[in-house]
């Protein structure tokens, strides 16, 4: 059981905070007459824990509902949620006519109907697809609630599609994560109201400001020492705390440390949180061979050392294993040459993937490769400040962050050229201020790889 513990402003329950946050929602949602409710969500605080709880107590209320989120992992991960709180709430799992559209474990689900059409499913309590899927359904009755996940990386486009389909709705997402993505570019609509690549939230409320706002308190993912930082660096105007205080959880191995520079990150890291690697500056490929190594030897040395987890899930420890670790990057090519690294040495189970694909997900220990490591510029793509908010917040107990010198001399050479256009909110912070925020902390940890 997680302790209240001390911070700035004397003791905070954490348990009590998320309660209080969540009976607001719940409160405003089936209670409330506005269209909307917006959930601000920090990483792991949680969010799809409260769609399921959200949806539970709309069917409890004898309100059926349609749920949208925006992969089809997305969708089955809340469908096995459900049916693991609640067997026996009659589920629907509208699909594509796709070969294979969804996750085989859903057909030993007795309470799961799955369809790929809307009228078959209908008279469910609760119908979960996707807002792709949802774009194309018609001539049904609209539903009184939906809700939203992920609203934050839906763009306006999408909800426009799906907006005749229901009544009310519950957007729940997270602010500081990865913009939607798109594949056209969208400056001919940058600064208008009605922006088919904002956010749905951000043109939700562009519209619609009175509509109702919370936000979840409480990051259950991250740990004491890693909350304050990106609370302070990602999400300055919805702060959040750790579920845990300092000490609730520890990070040992059971082989010391062999005097090397990795070993010597590793340890830092399981002491403090944080551990930078630093490599000689150097401009380099993106694939920086030297530096793709030295992930891949990270992540060795963390498996080999035998490390152990003690933490409030379990006070026994509880090994490393290699489907706890994953490696992030910026750019699928330097994702595919550090599985080929690691590989190498026999490493086939971390996950390695790029900031992209790893929102949402969560690790025991991550290695990252810091996207401007080796870069000889600064550009928008690599400055976004969602991508180093991913990177920095898949954790549990440790980040290693593994990044050539001078990145700090980078960012002031090149601040932001981005034209300026009217209309357009400016986003808070900006990649640059994060990165130089985020540096700062790390550098209380550096060991240099010489």
């Amino acid at each position: 059981m997680t302790r209240p513990h001390t911070g700035g402003s004397g003791p905070f329950d954490p348990a009590a905070a998320a309660a209080r946050a969540t009976a607001a929602i719940l409160a405003d949602t089936l209670e409330g007459t506005a269209r909307g409710v917006v959930v601000d969500s920090p990483p792991g605080a949680g969010k799809s824990t409260l769609v399921v709880h959200a949806a539970r107590e709309l069917a409890a209320a004898g309100r059926p509902l349609m749920v949208i989120a925006q992969t089809n992992a997305q969708v089955d991960d809340l469908v096995l949620r459900l049916a693991e709180k609640d067997p026996d709430l009659p589920v629907g799992r509208l699909h594509s006519n796709e070969s294979d559209p969804y996750d085989k474990a859903l057909d030993q689900l007795d309470n799961v109907r799955k369809s790929a059409k809307a009228s078959d499913l209908a008279g469910l309590d609760v119908v979960i697809s996707t807002a792709a899927k949802w774009a194309h359904v018609q001539g049904v009755e609209p539903w009184r609630h939906a809700i939203v996940d992920e609203a934050y990386q839906m763009r306006s486009d999408a909800l426009l599609a799906v907006a005749g389909l229901f009544e009310r709705a519950l957007f729940v997402g997270d602010p500081g994560q990865l913009d939607p993505f798109s594949i056209v570019g969208a400056d001919q609509w940058a600064g208008l109201s009605y922006d088919p690549s904002a956010s749905a939230v951000s043109t939700l409320l562009a519209h619609n400001p009175e509509l109702p706002q919370h936000r979840l308190p409480v990051s259950w993912r991250l740990p004491a020492s890693a909350a304050p930082l990106v609370s302070d660096a990602f999400y300055p105007y919805t702060p959040f705390r750790s579920g845990t205080g300092p000490g609730d959880r520890t990070l040992a191995f059971g082989v010391k440390s062999d005097g090397s520079a990795v070993d010597r990150v590793v340890d830092e890291a399981a002491e403090s949180g944080w551990g930078l690697l630093e490599l000689p500056a150097r401009h380099t490929p993106r694939t920086d061979p030297e530096a793709v190594r030295a992930v891949a030897r990270v992540v060795r040395r963390l498996l080999d050392r035998g490390g152990a987890a003690t933490s409030e899930r379990s006070p026994d420890p509880v090994p490393l294993t290699a489907d706890r670790i994953a490696v992030g990057t910026a750019h699928r090519d330097q994702a595919a040459a550090v599985r080929a690294a690691l590989a190498e040495t026999g490493v086939t189970e971390v996950t390695v993937d790029t900031a992209n694909r790893l929102q949402g997900r969560e690790y025991d220990v991550t290695v990252v490769l810091h996207p401007l490591s080796g870069r000889p510029d600064a550009t928008a793509f690599h400055l976004e400040t969602g991508r180093l908010c991913v990177l920095a917040s898949r954790h549990r107990h440790a980040c290693v962050v593994v990044c050539r010198a001078g990145v700090t001399d980078l960012l002031d050479e090149h601040p932001s050229t981005e034209p300026v256009q009217l209309g357009v909110t400016v986003k808070f912070p900006d990649g640059w201020e994060a990165n130089h925020a985020v540096l700062a902390h790390l550098a209380e940890h550096r060991v240099s790889f010489l």
